[in-house]
């Protein structure tokens, strides 16, 4: 039988290491925020001290928790060991929603564990060509913002998301977010981050569709021409606008799903999602 534990901080680079060897492209930087998001939501299966499979089941609050980063080293596949790291996974989040973004094809799956299909998420890239908007009431996040921009993104999680998002929105060479004023309120924030290919934007939440545009804008215009990508909940019809406008293109989806109670979330005003990995 595996050995199952919490990981490391020094796995969980490791962890995101193999996640971008299958494809999904993490950003450069994600690991000191996906850390703080929860240090004890990283769990790893080992097999004579070697690293066989991991897993995350972050928690925010009391009663939700995201399932992400489910990865077996090819070795050790076919063997059960993913299945158990994901049953004690599982078990370490109980009496929680647990929302995840699978792969289509591990739909069913997931079903035989009791998670149920609620919409797609589709990923849109393209290089993306336009001038940061003029006007003062798009400005760089900074730490006066914090406790504003932290009660703004709980309109648009199923819980609050203070100690990850203090790091997510810190100013880095390889990160930019910024919020957008309306009379001194927000009204909506984003954030872009390079990655292994190209940058991703997320989240992007706004109060309506010109908001997001103006921040899209923003952040896009740092990308100076490179693959964008943007991961949107299918049913938000103005998300998919703002893709075409720009030319983006649908690269690929997944099946956002949940064990318990579905969260009743504003799709309509969210047009990017923070991740695959952290929902």
């Amino acid at each position: 039988m595996p050995n199952i534990r919490h990981a490391t901080r020094a796995e969980l680079d490791i962890i995101i290491d193999w996640a971008a060897r299958e494809g999904w492209n993490p950003g450069l930087e994600d690991a000191n925020a996906f850390w703080a998001a929860d240090p004890q939501g990283y769990w790893v299966a080992t097999e004579d001290d070697a690293l066989a499979a991991a897993i995350s089941i972050v928690r925010y609050g009391g009663h939700y928790a995201f399932l992400g980063l489910y990865i077996a080293e090819p070795a050790y596949r076919g063997r059960g060991i993913g299945l158990a790291l994901w049953k004690q996974a599982i078990a370490s989040a109980e009496g929680r929603t647990i929302g995840l973004d699978g792969v289509v094809a591990r739909q069913d799956n997931y079903r035989k564990s009791g998670f149920a299909w609620s919409h797609a998420n589709i990923r849109y890239g393209g290089a993306v060509d336009v001038t940061e908007p003029p006007g003062t009431h798009l400005i760089d996040a900074a730490p006066v913002h914090a406790a504003a921009l932290i009660d703004y993104d709980r309109r648009f999680n199923p819980a609050r998301r203070d100690a990850f998002l203090h790091e997510w929105t810190k100013q880095l060479p390889s990160r930019r977010s910024v919020v957008l004023l309306r009379d001194g309120t927000i009204a909506g924030y984003g954030t872009i981050r390079a990655c292994r290919d190209g940058f991703k934007i997320g989240p992007l939440f706004a109060d309506n569709e010109t908001g997001a545009d103006l921040i899209f804008r923003k952040l896009a215009a740092g990308a100076k021409g490179a693959r964008v990508y943007l991961d949107i909940p299918e049913p938000n019809g103005s998300a998919r606008a703002l893709c075409a406008r720009y030319n983006m293109k649908p690269v690929f989806e997944t099946a956002r799903m949940y064990r318990g109670p579905v969260p009743d979330l504003p799709l309509a005003r969210i047009y990017g999602i923070t991740t695959f990995e952290l929902g």
